[in-house]
Protein backbone atom coordinates (compact mmCIF):
# COMPACT_ATOMS: atom_id res chain seq x y z
CA UNK A 1 0.00 0.00 0.00
CA UNK A 2 1.35 3.66 -1.10
CA UNK A 3 0.67 6.45 1.27
CA UNK A 4 1.84 9.93 0.04
CA UNK A 5 3.25 12.59 2.26
CA UNK A 6 1.71 15.68 2.55
CA UNK A 7 3.70 18.53 0.40
CA UNK A 8 4.60 21.75 1.71
CA UNK A 9 2.83 24.35 -0.75
CA UNK A 10 5.65 27.63 -1.12
CA UNK A 11 4.66 31.16 -0.50
CA UNK A 12 4.21 33.08 -3.55
CA UNK A 13 4.84 36.00 -1.92
CA UNK A 14 7.55 37.70 0.39
CA UNK A 15 5.78 39.63 3.44
CA UNK A 16 7.32 41.31 5.93
CA UNK A 17 6.89 37.69 7.74
CA UNK A 18 9.13 36.08 5.79
CA UNK A 19 11.64 39.06 5.09
CA UNK A 20 11.84 39.42 9.29
CA UNK A 21 12.33 35.30 9.17
CA UNK A 22 15.55 35.86 6.69
CA UNK A 23 17.15 38.89 8.32
CA UNK A 24 17.04 36.71 11.95
CA UNK A 25 18.63 33.62 10.78
CA UNK A 26 21.07 35.84 8.74
CA UNK A 27 21.79 37.54 12.19
CA UNK A 28 21.90 34.48 14.07
CA UNK A 29 24.49 32.59 11.13
CA UNK A 30 26.65 35.21 11.02
CA UNK A 31 30.34 35.46 11.97
CA UNK A 32 30.91 36.47 15.20
CA UNK A 33 34.60 38.18 14.04
CA UNK A 34 32.90 40.29 11.16
CA UNK A 35 29.44 41.01 12.38
CA UNK A 36 27.07 42.40 9.48
CA UNK A 37 27.88 45.67 8.33
CA UNK A 38 25.45 48.30 9.52
CA UNK A 39 24.78 49.98 6.32
CA UNK A 40 23.54 46.46 5.08
CA UNK A 41 21.46 45.86 7.84
CA UNK A 42 20.16 50.09 7.39
CA UNK A 43 19.58 48.98 3.66
CA UNK A 44 17.46 45.50 4.54
CA UNK A 45 15.18 47.50 6.90
CA UNK A 46 14.66 50.31 4.36
CA UNK A 47 13.94 47.61 1.66
CA UNK A 48 11.18 45.92 4.20
CA UNK A 49 9.52 49.58 5.06
CA UNK A 50 9.03 50.09 1.45
CA UNK A 51 7.73 46.33 0.52
CA UNK A 52 5.17 47.18 3.23
CA UNK A 53 4.44 50.55 2.20
CA UNK A 54 3.83 49.40 -2.10
CA UNK A 55 1.72 45.72 -0.74
CA UNK A 56 -0.17 48.74 0.88
CA UNK A 57 -0.79 50.80 -2.32
CA UNK A 58 -1.42 47.11 -4.30
CA UNK A 59 -4.50 47.02 -1.81
CA UNK A 60 -4.93 50.30 -2.33
CA UNK A 61 -5.25 50.32 -5.70
CA UNK A 62 -7.82 47.02 -5.85
CA UNK A 63 -10.04 48.42 -3.56
CA UNK A 64 -9.95 51.55 -6.28
CA UNK A 65 -10.99 49.52 -9.25
CA UNK A 66 -13.63 47.58 -7.65
CA UNK A 67 -15.35 50.95 -6.39
CA UNK A 68 -14.68 52.01 -9.96
CA UNK A 69 -16.55 49.19 -11.08
CA UNK A 70 -19.29 49.74 -8.87
CA UNK A 71 -19.78 52.85 -9.77
CA UNK A 72 -19.57 52.06 -13.69
CA UNK A 73 -22.21 49.37 -13.15
CA UNK A 74 -24.60 51.66 -10.93
CA UNK A 75 -24.63 54.33 -13.51
CA UNK A 76 -25.95 52.06 -16.02
CA UNK A 77 -29.39 51.54 -14.79
CA UNK A 78 -32.07 52.83 -16.60
CA UNK A 79 -29.37 52.98 -19.86
CA UNK A 80 -29.72 50.75 -23.01
CA UNK A 81 -26.63 48.55 -22.43
CA UNK A 82 -25.24 46.17 -25.24
CA UNK A 83 -23.74 43.15 -23.99
CA UNK A 84 -22.24 39.89 -25.29
CA UNK A 85 -23.73 36.44 -24.69
CA UNK A 86 -22.45 33.33 -23.36
CA UNK A 87 -22.51 31.88 -26.95
CA UNK A 88 -20.69 35.08 -27.95
CA UNK A 89 -23.61 37.15 -29.99
CA UNK A 90 -24.51 40.37 -29.27
CA UNK A 91 -27.86 41.37 -27.10
CA UNK A 92 -29.62 44.65 -25.85
CA UNK A 93 -31.46 45.28 -23.42
CA UNK A 94 -32.30 48.07 -20.41
CA UNK A 95 -30.07 47.30 -17.08
CA UNK A 96 -32.95 47.75 -14.56
CA UNK A 97 -30.95 46.50 -11.64
CA UNK A 98 -27.29 46.00 -10.42
CA UNK A 99 -25.52 42.96 -7.98
CA UNK A 100 -22.52 43.65 -5.96
CA UNK A 101 -22.44 39.98 -4.42
CA UNK A 102 -19.75 38.73 -6.60
CA UNK A 103 -16.20 40.17 -7.47
CA UNK A 104 -17.54 42.04 -10.47
CA UNK A 105 -20.67 43.68 -10.63
CA UNK A 106 -23.70 41.78 -12.47
CA UNK A 107 -26.16 44.19 -14.29
CA UNK A 108 -29.76 43.15 -14.80
CA UNK A 109 -30.65 43.43 -18.26
CA UNK A 110 -34.32 42.40 -19.11
CA UNK A 111 -34.66 39.76 -16.58
CA UNK A 112 -30.52 38.60 -17.10
CA UNK A 113 -27.59 38.69 -15.07
CA UNK A 114 -24.82 39.99 -17.20
CA UNK A 115 -21.57 40.80 -15.45
CA UNK A 116 -20.27 44.32 -15.89
CA UNK A 117 -17.11 43.39 -18.36
CA UNK A 118 -19.59 41.50 -20.53
CA UNK A 119 -21.10 44.85 -21.18
CA UNK A 120 -20.07 46.44 -24.42
CA UNK A 121 -21.89 49.45 -25.38
CA UNK A 122 -24.42 51.75 -23.52
CA UNK A 123 -26.64 54.30 -25.47
CA UNK A 124 -28.31 57.45 -22.93
CA UNK A 125 -31.90 57.36 -23.58
CA UNK A 126 -32.69 60.59 -25.70
CA UNK A 127 -34.03 63.64 -22.62
CA UNK A 128 -37.71 64.61 -23.51
CA UNK A 129 -38.08 67.99 -25.71
CA UNK A 130 -40.48 70.13 -24.27
CA UNK A 131 -43.39 70.43 -26.50
CA UNK A 132 -43.62 74.12 -28.08
CA UNK A 133 -46.78 75.84 -27.68
CA UNK A 134 -47.53 79.09 -29.78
Amino acid sequence: MYTTTPTRAPKQTLDSEAFMSLLVTQLRNQDPSSPMDTNQMIAQTTQLAMMEKLSALSTTADENFSLQMRVAAAALVGQDVTYTTADGTSATGTASAVSYAGTVPQVTINGMSVALDAITGVTAHPAATPAVTA
